[in-house]
């Protein structure tokens, strides 16, 4: 064994740290049974004051008095579509008791339930109804279990949408600053650019051009006097020979009604030899 005089050893000497004195304690063998700050302790503190309710055991946390029913459902492997009363009932109860000893408002809402359960279990208890017209009696457990089902598929619906990567919570974006700076550059425009650019602007001017309309007066008696002239000096004239398109529209179309009101009149006789035959006009026959 080695002997303490005291004296710090050299082996202790070399433990230091930047002129700092090692923090091990002198006490070696015992178990420290908490850090504070990185040091050990072995001793609590005689003023240290934990007050009884600071210490409490949760077990299972519960959202709700369908949250619990269906965990105790489900623990035990009943089928929801037949639940013991009884027995469900029982633990249910034993649950709220524990919760009514710390916190009477949270007990509040799971005694409701209790009596829910407790109103069901005596109903099961009851002789059976017939119902009319032969039908089966509606099962007293029937609205608990719908509302445990639809509760069941929102907890699994909300598990899903949890195990989704959320930001902040499975994942950080991250941000990446790059300071740039700003240089003026002017873009480079060669000759087949303008040239585009006109022909562009040169297209828009046109949709954009007002349309002038002038005013011609064109005569129907003189268009008549005209293919009468015609008419003279030829025994039949072919009915296309007598318009000239390249006098217009309007010429054309004054010409022909210039030509109907003339066989309306009885003074021209159009005439055709057979169907998709050219057709002919001539003077009208009057006898001498």
């Amino acid at each position: 064994m080695t002997e303490h005089t005291g004296q710090p050893s050299a082996d202790a000497a070399e433990l230091t740290l930047n002129g700092q004195p090692d923090s091990t304690p002198d006490i070696i063998d015992g178990v420290a049974f908490a850090k504070l700050y990185g040091e050990p302790l072995f001793k609590l503190p005689t003023d240290l004051y934990i007050p009884p309710d600071a210490l409490e055991v949760f077990l299972e946390a519960f959202q709700g008095p369908l949250d619990l029913l269906l965990y105790l459902i489900r623990k035990q492997n009943f089928n929801i579509l037949d639940i013991p009363m009884a027995q469900v009932t029982l633990q249910y109860l034993e649950y709220v008791e524990q919760i009514r000893k710390h916190n009477l408002e949270l007990a509040a809402e799971y005694l409701l339930m209790a009596a829910m359960l407790i109103e069901i279990k005596s109903r099961m208890l009851l002789p059976v109804k017939k119902a009319e017209a032969g039908e089966e009696a509606e099962d007293p457990r029937a609205e608990l279990v719908r509302r445990l089902l639809e509760y069941e598929q929102i907890k699994l619906a909300a598990q899903e949408l949890d195990a989704l990567p959320q930001v902040g919570r499975d994942y950080v974006r991250t941000q990446v600053y790059i300071e740039q700076t700003v240089v003026t550059r002017w873009p480079e425009v060669s000759l087949p650019d303008l040239h585009s650019v006109w022909v562009d602007i040169m297209r828009r001017a046109k949709l954009t051009e007002h349309h002038h309309i002038s005013r011609e007066e064109l005569s129907v008696r003189e268009h008549m006097t005209g293919i009468l002239r015609r008419l003279q000096s030829a025994r039949f004239v072919e009915f296309a020979d007598l318009f000239d398109p390249s006098r217009g529209v309007p010429v054309v179309v004054v010409n022909f009604i210039a030509l109907l009101e003339l066989a309306k009149e009885t003074l021209i006789e159009i005439t055709q030899a057979e169907a998709f035959a050219p057709i002919y006009v001539r003077l009208s026959y009057s006898p001498s």
